[in-house]
């Protein structure tokens, strides 16, 4: 194993700052491409894989085939109206619900549950607070409370959304007090969250100044008038336009 060493490149002010990744641009020249509707993908987002953990097999590995339960009982009120509203296929939507019901008997996710969820699935970090944010973000009413509709839905955009939508749903994320802007408080707040989820076990190891330079690098792109705030407008427009903002995208799905 070669000896971890402190990364000493600026971040490239993307979305998710480097997370020892390199960005998909810098990598032999290849342009960034939209991700395929793959169901690949889909298994490997930690919310998938919580849900349909408890409708495996005894013994079995989490595989694609979860996703093709040949018998599914369990039904969601609305399953046409959510396979309209979604990217996913009716046999997908029974499986997550199967799975959604049988670790959430109410049919609502608290946000205790989240912090649980990815505590699991990043053992190597503090994932609190991170699961506080992201918990916020499905929230849309801010009732503490997830559905399981609200629930597909985002994950449908975050998994299999149009470029246009995985960026409004960012947008939303950061925004954390819901006002209409981003500031480099709410960046920071979710960067650090983002880093401190990760832990230091990444390659190349992160420095602890990582999540502020990564914000002011966004904010030196974003910001056009600088008057301190990223409007939802100022952030479609430059990311769109940013091929670094646009290979970490993909990397959206580590974290969700």
């Amino acid at each position: 194993m070669q000896p971890a060493k402190e990364v000493t490149k600026a971040s490239d002010g993307s979305l998710l700052g480097d997370l020892g990744h390199t960005p998909l641009s810098k990598k032999e020249g290849i342009k960034w491409q939209r991700p395929r509707l793959s169901r690949q993908a889909l298994m490997r987002c930690c919310l998938v894989k919580w849900i349909l953990s408890s409708t495996a097999p005894q013994g079995s590995d989490s595989s694609d085939s979860e996703l093709e339960l040949s018998t599914v009982r369990h039904q969601p009120e609305g399953l046409d109206q959510l396979q309209a509203q979604t990217k996913f296929t009716k046999k997908e939507l029974q499986s997550l619900y199967r799975g959604f019901k049988n670790e959430c008997p109410t049919g609502l996710v608290d946000e205790d549950t989240f912090k649980l969820i990815y505590t699991q699935f990043f053992p190597q970090g503090d994932a609190t607070t991170y699961a506080h944010f992201l918990f916020n973000a499905f929230d849309a009413d801010g009732n503490g409370a997830i559905h399981f509709e609200d629930f597909v839905v985002g994950l449908s955009i975050l998994l299999r959304g149009t470029v246009h939508e995985k960026l409004k749903w960012a947008f939303n994320l950061y925004d954390i007090n819901k006002d209409g802007y981003i500031t480099k408080e709410e960046m920071l707040a979710i960067m650090k969250s983002i880093y401190d989820m990760m832990g230091r076990h990444t390659y190349p190891i992160l420095r602890e100044d990582a999540p502020a330079e990564h914000v002011e690098r966004f904010f030196e792109k974003m910001d056009r008038n600088q008057d301190g705030v990223v409007t939802i407008e100022e952030f479609l427009e430059t990311c769109q336009k940013d091929e670094n903002i646009m290979s970490s995208m993909q990397l959206f799905e580590n974290v969700i």
